[in-house]
This record gives structure tokens, sequence and C-alpha cells, in this order.
């Protein structure tokens, strides 16, 4: 089946449609997640809020990208709003924590390796994960879509809605900042 008969069937809300895409879409959705969120819960959620996403809002697809740019679009921003929702989450917990005096952690701080990471090296990419976090949003976007999704520059571009060379400065600052981050660790 094609993207294009896909999308009709979409749109005409066709449940066995709805199945074909989401196994055709639901590891690189769950990947993507799980590459910006690193917590496999947390991935776990946001996957599935894209699908509803995309499930409510087809009907609204234009074809002004192919339909993988506007799933990714889609799961970028839900993993966004889930990294922001989490931000205020935080900052509650420590104005919480000003009031109640029973001193007990709000959030604890949790370590994350991707699966996908060989055992010998999970202390090396632990590292890597939380410096990649450190890097501005854009940054951060376009480098888990390059180096971990395998996207190509054309396709960032279009999930981000940016030109190619943007994409190309985004992705040399964010290894440049990665660079400087991991030098200055070992020091």
């Amino acid at each position: 089946m094609t993207d294009h008969e896909l999308i009709l069937l979409l749109q005409q809300k066709n449940e066995p449609a709805f199945k074909a895409f989401v196994l055709q879409y639901q590891d690189k959705v769950y990947n993507t997640c799980l590459g910006m969120l690193q917590n496999e819960k947390d991935a776990e959620d946001a996957a599935q809020e894209v699908f509803i996403q995309v499930f409510r809002s087809i009907s609204q697809f234009q074809g002004n990208s192919t339909l993988s740019t506007w799933v990714y679009r889609i799961t970028v921003s839900k993993c966004l709003d889930f990294l922001r929702h989490k931000k205020r989450k935080k900052r509650f917990g420590f104005l919480t924590a000003l009031f109640y005096t029973d001193n007990s952690p709000i959030h604890d701080k949790i370590e994350f390796v991707h699966p996908g990471i060989l055992q010998e090296e999970k202390e090396q990419a632990s590292l890597l994960l939380q410096k990649i976090n450190e890097l501005s949003e854009n940054q951060r976007v376009a480098f888990i879509l390059n180096k971990i999704e395998g996207l190509s520059y054309s396709e960032i571009a279009a999930i981000l809605s940016v030109s190619e060379t943007a994409v190309d400065a985004l992705l040399q600052r964010a290894k440049q900042n990665l660079r400087k981050k991991l030098e200055h660790q070992k020091k």
C-alpha cells in the first residue's frame, strides 16, 4: 500500500489501515521518543500520544511533506512537550519542598542507558546521553534525529522546518558543544 492510499484510508478512520500504520511506524516513533526522553516508560507514553495525535489529526494532513516527516514532526513535538511538562513538574516539586519539611525527595535522578548499548559501553554512553541533554533544544533534536535515528539532513530540515544549511550548523554546534562538555568532564 502506498503512503497516499494509507493516508486516504486513515482519513476515513479505517481501523485496519490504522493498525498497519502503527505497525509500520511504531519502532521509528518509539526509538525517537526513547532517544529524546531517555526513559522507557516516558517513551512508551509519548509514543502512544503520537499515535493518538496522528489518528485525531490525519484529516488535516495536507501532503506538504511526506507522511514519515509529518509523523516525525509530531513525535519531536510530543517529546519536547513532555520534557517541558517534566521541567514544570520539577519546578513545582522544588516549590513544594520549600513548604513541606519531611525532607523526602520529590524527584529521584534516573540513570538511563539506551537498551541498544553494549554492557561494557554503558558508562560512556550514560555520560554522553547526559551531555546530549545539556544541548540546546534544537541542537539536541537535530543530533538525535541524525546520529541516533539516522535521518538525513533533508529529512531533519523538513521535520524542524529549517533549511539543510541550518541543520548542518545545528549539528556542527552540537558536536562542538559535546566535545567541550566531554573534555571538561575529563578534567
